[in-house]
């Protein structure tokens, strides 16, 4: 077989003439969830931001990392506290999302919230349907964000809630993506998940999960 040449893949692409290559539309195909992040200042003032960077790092003990702009005020009060609500936005919350993004003053006169006792930070309990609450075990600098290594002490899910997605610079309700046919010949996707994570009930409420 004749030997082909293979670019080495940390090689920079000479296109952009040697410049760092730019992640964002990268990112902007891989949709994700969205998330909020609260958290309370020592003078019991509330503090959140919009967060997409997130994920699951181990089951035992349960641990998430998110990532937060290194100059974000909330993130400073984070870490001075030691901990935070992660509250993951319903497909009708389209509005609390851009609102914690755009760092307005007075965002949480603006949206329902409460801090139920043991919480980690302000619980956005109209515009939520899952919330973790968390508290800091360790942190990672790099670059202009930092990663926020959280030990999840509670979670509570509202069994009425479906996501709401963010991917190519667009949001989208996960009951429209969820809408589309299964192919054929294939089990429903949640047919071998876990009962927990299983599509709603149509009755609503809420569960504590520790």
């Amino acid at each position: 077989m004749p030997h082909r040449s293979v670019p080495h893949p940390t090689a920079p692409d000479e296109s952009a003439g040697g410049r760092p290559a730019d992640l964002r539309p990268f990112m902007a195909a891989f949709p994700t969830g969205v998330s909020v992040v609260t958290t309370l200042d020592s003078d019991s003032v509330p503090h959140g931001l919009t967060c997409t960077s997130l994920a699951s790092v181990a089951l035992e003990p349960a641990t998430l990392v998110v990532c937060i702009r290194a100059a974000s005020p909330t993130l400073a009060v984070l870490l001075a506290e030691g901990h935070f609500a992660l509250n993951l936005l319903h497909e009708r919350a389209r509005g609390t999302s851009d609102l914690f993004a755009s760092g307005a003053p007075d965002r949480f006169d603006r949206v329902e919230w409460r801090l139920p006792l043991g919480a980690g930070g302000p619980h956005l309990t109209a515009d939520a349907h899952a919330v973790a609450d968390c508290g800091v075990v360790r942190t990672v600098g790099f670059g202009d964000h930092t990663a926020v290594f959280a030990e999840v002490g509670r979670v509570t899910v509202r069994d009425d809630g479906q996501p709401l997605l963010y991917g190519l610079r667009r949001y989208a309700p996960w009951s429209a993506a969820a809408a589309a046919p299964q192919p054929a010949g294939r089990p429903a996707a949640h047919r071998d998940m876990p009962a927990a994570l299983r599509p709603a009930a149509p009755e609503g409420g809420t569960r504590a999960v520790r």
